[in-house]
């Protein structure tokens, strides 16, 4: 269909395949009116002049599969601070969709054949099993448009309820006697660069009413419950036959192995991967001493080595008492596997202290602990926290401009 523009002379050429109610030349926003011969009369004019519309009429992309044709586009209004535009979309078949777009946020639009009873706005309706919320009703005016139309475009307001149930949402619209349902699906901005690879999207920002969260919170739970089921239930699995088992217990005299390797008998341990943990005493008063372990895979020739100072100093000072460090101390070779070892044990102490002879030495693998378990599982606790702070504050911003947010005040 070619339309010449009287106010501007552009003409607009598009095969729509309808009957043309309206027109709105693209350029000058003038709008036609098609009288009872079918032909265009000039009416009136959009006052806007700028030409902000993403896409152009006649525009060609291929959404869900489908290729379709931007047959017009409709700028709507709320207030002054808030505006959207609907861009409606033409299939070969004849089928129409439409594109909602605001600030950079798109939905994909298809009109329902299902009636809703909202003349009281329920806060709650159902359609496919799912509860949609009560976002807002409003009355629309139309600030701009463009392009080709099989439909009157009102001069009276709009009324439109808004329910979601992100992603989706149903968009109800009363015009005069007449309601028209659609239901809405978030669509990302990928998809639509993907179908119209020519256009340039505007600039995305905010959270849209349908736009879904990162996670599933429910369902990032359920993972994270089974998860810590698993881990609880192999941990247990594991060490469910080990018991404690103390594979060195000796005293060490310094007159004999002061700076020197003690080396002692060879041992097997069974299992899974556990910690060795290490028990050490000795008479230190005023003075230090330290060890020095070496465990020693007799497969492999490896040594893992842990080293400990054991320190204990008392006084009298300002009237008062006071104590520092302890002579006893417990340190750990952690993650000790299945497998036959021996140790080197090299103790030694403070020249100067001729009090203390000899240090006591206890080593013990697996010690019962599920300290690793935990620790994942609280970092799992953590994360799902986390998660659901970002997530209240998400939908926070996504009902900001609603006037039944459940989290207002």
């Amino acid at each position: 269909m070619r339309v010449p523009c009287y106010n501007c002379d552009t003409v607009t050429e598009l095969e729509v395949g309808f009957k043309v109610v309206n027109f709105v030349c693209p350029t000058c926003h003038s709008l036609y009116l098609s009288d009872s011969e079918g032909q265009l009369r000039l009416r009136s004019k959009f006052k806007p002049e700028v030409n902000d519309f993403t896409f152009k009429i006649g525009a060609k992309g291929i959404l869900k599969g489908i290729e379709y044709t931007v047959t017009g586009a409709i700028v709507k209004k709320v207030s002054i601070s808030y505006m959207w535009t609907e861009y409606i979309l033409k299939s070969s078949k004849g089928d129409f969709v439409y594109l909602s777009e605001s600030d950079g946020n798109w939905i994909f639009l298809t009109e329902m054949e299902d009636k809703f009873d909202i003349k009281k706005h329920p806060s709650v309706i159902r359609y496919n099993n799912c509860n949609f919320d009560l976002y807002e009703y409003c009355d629309v005016e139309i600030e701009n448009a463009q392009g080709y139309f099989d439909f009157s475009l009102p001069t009276r307001k709009i009324h439109m309820v808004e329910y979601i149930q992100p992603p989706l949402m149903i968009s109800i619209e009363r015009i005069n006697d007449d309601e028209t349902a659609f239901l809405g699906e978030y669509i990302t901005k990928g998809e639509i660069r993907k179908g119209f690879p020519n256009v340039n999207l505007p600039y995305q920002t905010g959270v849209n009413i349908t736009e879904p969260f990162y996670f599933d919170l429910i369902n990032t739970a359920i993972i994270f419950c089974v998860c810590a089921l698993m881990i609880i239930f192999s941990n247990w699995y594991i060490y469910k036959d080990q018991a404690q088992e103390t594979v060195f217990n000796k005293t060490i005299a310094f007159t004999d192995f002061d700076n020197k390797s003690f080396t002692s008998e060879s041992f097997s341990v069974k299992g899974g991967s556990a910690p060795m943990s290490i028990h050490v005493s000795t008479d230190v008063d005023n003075s230090w001493a330290n060890v020095d372990v070496a465990l020693v895979d007799e497969k492999s020739n490896d040594e893992i080595h842990a080293n400990k100072d054991i320190e204990y100093y008392s006084g009298y000072e300002d009237g008062e008492s006071w104590t520092e460090g302890s002579p006893f101390e417990n340190f750990n070779i952690c993650g000790v596997k299945e497998g036959k070892y021996h140790l080197l044990i090299t103790p030694a102490k403070a020249p100067e202290d001729l009090r203390n002879n000899a240090m006591t030495i206890k080593v013990v693998w697996n010690e019962p602990s599920s300290r690793n378990a935990w620790l994942v599982i609280i970092f799992m606790i953590a994360v799902f926290l986390l998660i659901r702070f970002v997530k209240i504050n998400f939908e926070k911003k996504r009902w900001a401009d609603s006037s039944y947010s459940p989290y207002s005040e």
